[in-house]
């Protein structure tokens, strides 16, 4: 079947105001966007999200998709946005079955803005499997750490926003494919699941990094995206560290330069030998 049929709005990244700095000074500063938009599926009102609008058809895909509301970018027939009335409107083919059911069921999670999983998806867990047959290498880990500090990002111009970043897995290497920044990581890893079923991208191999916190609700999304790797700069929570070691996923957290800490799924990483120590 044929892609979805889909608007192109992006917003504005980051917008300047004037503040005023220790010294008295009057300074042109950016900050980073954030705007409400409101999801319908079939004229129905799922959820607001309070979102940077970088990718808002990619944020509004992958939140159907991470939320098991649609199982294929098949269903979906038209995603279109309208910033006049900050709403997107997704079509599907033939509705989405059960969906005032699955909503009546909602767990309020640790997502900056207040992320929601809908339905049983902590049943599900249980029933993903991730492949055994990739490994990642030190070296890699430290090249992706290596792409994703000189990257450039609204982070560093205006600060307040959280990135993900989809990456490769290559011996002695690892490529950036696509980083989304976002006011929230859950809407960040969205918009990444949402453009890997846009650009048919398989996860089997992949590296997910992200700046946020490895929380239930990440580890969940990134399972679902068949995703063996999770790399974040930050922390774990514990719900975090128990659903991936029951996962199998390999999760690495304080990664930064040349620093980290492997808590989960050491069976895929591969360390540099260390040089023999001489007497």
């Amino acid at each position: 079947m044929s892609k979805p049929t889909l608007t192109h709005a992006p917003r504005p990244a980051t917008f300047t105001v004037d503040a005023l700095n220790e010294k008295g000074e009057m300074l042109p500063t950016a900050i980073a966007g954030e705007h409400p938009l409101t999801l319908y599926v079939d004229k129905r009102e799922v959820v607001t999200l309070m979102t940077l609008g970088q990718a808002p058809e990619a944020l509004a895909i992958g939140y159907l998709r991470n939320q098991r509301l649609v199982r294929s970018i098949d269903e979906i027939a038209a995603v279109q946005v309208d910033w006049e009335t900050d709403s997107v409107a997704v079509t599907t083919r033939k509705g989405v079955k059960g969906l005032a059911k699955r909503m009546g069921k909602r767990t309020v999670t640790t997502g900056c803005g207040q992320g929601t999983v809908f339905g049983d998806l902590m049943e599900e867990v249980g029933s993903i499997r991730l492949r055994e047959d990739v490994r990642l290498a030190e070296e890699t880990l430290y090249s992706l750490l290596d792409a994703i500090r000189h990257h450039e990002t609204i982070y560093k111009a205006a600060g307040a926003v959280h990135g993900c970043a989809l990456a490769t897995n290559q011996p002695g290497g690892s490529e950036i494919l696509t980083f989304v920044e976002d006011v929230g990581r859950h809407n960040a890893v969205d918009a990444i699941a949402g453009q890997m079923w846009l650009e048919d991208i398989d996860g089997g191999d992949k590296i997910f990094y992200t700046t946020g916190r490895l929380t239930s609700e990440m580890v969940i999304k990134c399972a679902q995206m068949s995703i063996p790797f999770l790399v974040s700069r930050s922390g774990l929570t514990q719900m975090g560290w128990n659903i991936a070691n029951r996962i199998g996923i390999t999760m690495i957290g304080r990664a930064v330069n040349k620093h980290y800490l492997l808590f989960t799924g050491w069976q895929r990483f591969v360390k540099t030998a260390m040089p023999t120590m001489l007497a």
